[in-house]
């Protein structure tokens, strides 16, 4: 029992303080300035396309490739789902709406991929009894995906500060998201892993999701605020970010 409320505050501290880290971030940048949005927008865009990308869907179709046959649908579907909502709420709310439901569609995804990320914590201290040396590797996987999750809680929280909703708020939104890495944790600690045709789903669905936010309104918002090619360069330098992240 001690072991376990070790890993769930470990796995909080990762998971919650990550995000929220990031979200605190996205608050220092000045929400007048339609330059330092645009950045702000373009990295955390090539963040997300690099986490979708090398770390996401790498999982979600396995090794081998085995499970691409349903990875693909899984995510078209998180596209399209992501697509009609959005016009949805734009018809019903206006253009201004776009970036806040953005960022409300990446917290949801990245709440969903929080979960096999805290499995991955839970699991690498599940075997501590019969090699004590796991509990070593648990913490250090806490704190890679604690670093990894500071920008993934900017990426949530620069849409909705941009599209209207307060600094603090936006931060407690995006270290929220970091939540659903404890219910990991303690999935991964008592049952090991989901089944793999589950996990191929959740995780496919968020990369669609994720895909249309960025290719859909991130990056078409950030060219709209600063018409010039410092931005692509921005979202260069989020998806080595972003790289660096998943294998360091």
């Amino acid at each position: 029992m001690a072991l376990l409320r070790e890993v769930l505050l470990v796995t909080a501290a990762a998971g919650i303080g990550g995000t929220g880290l990031g979200g605190l971030a996205a608050c220092l940048f000045r929400r007048d300035s339609s330059r330092v949005v645009s950045l702000l927008l373009s990295f955390a865009a090539g963040v997300m396309t690099a986490v979708v990308c090398f770390d996401l869907l790498a999982d979600a179709v396995s090794p081998d490739g085995g499970r691409l046959w349903l990875a693909v649908p899984g995510i078209l579907l998180g596209c399209g789902t992501t697509g009609v909502l959005n016009a949805w709420i734009g018809q019903k709310n206006g253009s201004g709406q776009g970036l806040f439901l953005a960022g409300l569609v990446m917290a949801a995804a990245i709440a969903l991929h929080n979960v096999p990320e805290g499995m991955v914590i839970g699991a690498s201290f599940a075997g501590e009894a019969a090699q004590p040396a796991s509990a070593r590797d648990g913490l250090l996987m806490a704190v890679v995906i604690g670093l990894h999750n500071i920008p993934e809680g900017m990426a949530v929280a620069v849409p909705l500060i941009s599209g209207g909703m307060g600094r603090g708020r936006a931060a407690a939104a995006a270290a929220l998201t970091g939540a659903p890495t404890v219910l990991g944790a303690l999935l991964g600690f008592s049952l090991g892993t989901l089944g793999p045709s589950s996990l191929t789903l959740a995780l496919s669905f968020a990369s669609g999701a994720m895909l249309y936010v960025v290719f859909g309104e991130l990056l078409p918002e950030a060219s709209l605020l600063w018409h010039g090619k410092i931005p692509a360069l921005a979202a260069v330098l989020g998806i080595i970010t972003g790289m660096v992240i998943v294998y360091a």
